[in-house]
């Protein structure tokens, strides 16, 4: 579609996003959460819905949900109701969903983002807690539908956004953060493509200048962040299409197919849906009393946004530098302990972001498995700073044999395999005397303007010292050298 067409329109965008608590149990039953046991085993008489059976709330979940609501600034309800949603569908076993519907356990909050054109706050309209349905599966071929409960009865937490979003980049850094900040606050493993987490967007286009809304479409089925940036893009593009031709938008829910990046619709929604919410009768009110909420805030780890500040304020980092340390958590902390060891904060990003996350990335490990310490690695940047190996050496010599030695200092390790560079002046002028020799022409070239031969010069002069030469130390002796020539 023609760009000029598109500019005309502006997105609005409001996300959901259902992140999969990491209990070892169910919200309401003693049943295993456990990912990939086999189908139908981690349920019981409570997940399944038999009568006269009494669910009972897993604290960890409200202790879970009420992290999230600190981690994004929102308000906590401290009197709280669950609500039954009814509507049939056969992987709800209970013929209804326990959620909650007026008194949400989070009120309000926000999501910052980082745009190129500045940080943006997307308002939070809740964050509530609920248990998730069963899995239906569809399999090519079969006439019939199997249905997993495995899943029934797993703890979610519903975030909702405003419709705050005007783009599926927007979008795609709202995911990314949430995503962030559960992992940080260990309540999700925000694993998108097992379904741990998931989102659903609505999105509707209005002209520019525009103050009424359009008519909004909610896509499903987005299983990674491309994904739903993907979709939300497609359905722009489709809705803005409809309009131009003079065609009417209807209120449905579409699903994502990844394959072809187009959405198609599922089904309709001309009316809100009358989902008959009431309290639930089997569960008492949740009083989150002044302690207990004390008590959770006490171990509330150190979050994105304060390190994200932290590095480029305390410790000077560039913005793409403390933007990809804060990435994960467990980089972050491990940096920041990195620079209680070196005040050359720089060349510890520099590290973190070359050779330890190459060395990671190469055998797929974990920051916790890493072999080398903190102190460690500080040994390699100062011996890099005092000027005694360059950081190729280091990257590429030192850095590798420490590993394999599993210890070892740095500067005993330079020591042994013979990489210390040379530094002293009176060591090296004979050698840069005898590279100047060698090449009587190239000199008198050099006099005569062309100075690019001092490269020429220096790899001459790194050959005869098999490479320990201190370049900086080399090059400016050289010059000198050179320059006081007749």
């Amino acid at each position: 579609m023609d760009k000029s067409i598109i500019d005309k329109y502006q997105p609005v965008i409001g996300l959901e996003v259902h992140a999969q608590l990491s209990t070892l149990s169910k919200i309401f039953a003693s049943d295993s959460t456990e990912f990939g046991s086999l189908p139908n085993t981690n349920v019981s008489v409570i997940t399944l819905g038999h009568p006269g059976t009494l669910p009972l709330l897993n604290k960890k979940v409200v202790e879970y949900a009420i992290k999230m609501g600190l981690a994004s600034g929102c308000e906590i309800n401290r009197v709280n109701f669950f609500d039954r949603k009814n509507y049939f569908y056969p992987d709800l076993p209970k013929g209804y969903q326990t959620t909650q519907d007026k008194a949400p356990i989070c009120k309000g909050g926000e999501v910052v983002i980082r745009m190129k054109d500045g940080e943006k706050v997307i308002r939070l309209n809740r964050i509530h807690m609920e248990d998730d349905a069963g899995k239906n599966l569809h399999l090519a071929g079969e006439t019939d539908t199997l249905v997993d409960y495995n899943r029934a009865g797993v703890p979610l937490i519903e975030i909702v956004t405003e419709p705050d979003i005007r783009s599926s980049e927007e979008a795609f850094q709202v995911v990314t953060e949430i995503r962030k900040l559960v992992r940080y606050l260990e309540v999700c493993d925000g694993n998108m493509e097992e379904g741990s987490m998931r989102c659903d967007a609505n999105v509707s286009v209005m002209l520019k200048g525009a103050t009424q809304y359009g008519k909004k479409v909610e896509i499903k089925n987005m299983n990674s962040i491309r994904n739903v940036q993907r979709a939300i893009d497609h359905e722009i593009e489709r809705q803005i299409e409809l309009i131009e031709k003079g065609e009417a938008i209807f209120s449905e829910t579409r699903m994502f197919d990844a394959t072809t990046g187009s959405t198609y619709g599922m089904r309709t929604k001309e009316e809100l849906n009358d989902y008959r919410y009431f309290p639930e009768p089997d569960l008492q009110p949740l009083n989150i009393s002044d302690k207990w909420l004390a008590d959770i805030k006490a171990t509330m780890p150190s979050l994105p946004g304060y390190l994200y500040k932290k590095f480029t304020t305390e410790f000077g980092l560039p913005e793409y530098d403390a933007q990809v340390l804060t990435d994960a958590k467990e980089i972050a902390l491990y940096f920041e302990d990195l620079c209680k060891h070196t005040k050359n904060y720089k060349a510890a990003s520099n590290w973190i972001m070359g050779p330890v996350k190459g060395y990671l990335n190469e055998l797929t490990l974990h920051i916790n498995d890493f072999p080398l310490s903190t102190q460690k690695v500080s040994e390699l940047i100062a011996l890099v700073e005092s000027g005694k190996v360059s950081f190729a050496v280091a990257s590429q010599k030192i850095f590798p044999e420490m590993i394999n030695q599993k210890g070892g200092s740095a500067q005993q390790i330079a020591e042994k395999m013979n990489l210390i560079q040379e530094s002293d002046t009176g060591a090296l002028q004979p050698l840069i005397d005898e590279a100047i020799a060698k090449y009587p022409n190239k000199v008198a070239e050099y006099k005569a303007g062309k100075t690019n031969l001092l490269a020429m010069f220096m790899g001459e002069v790194m050959k005869l010292t098999k490479g320990k030469a201190d370049p900086k130390i080399t090059s400016e002796l050289l010059k000198k050298t050179l320059d006081n020539l007749n």
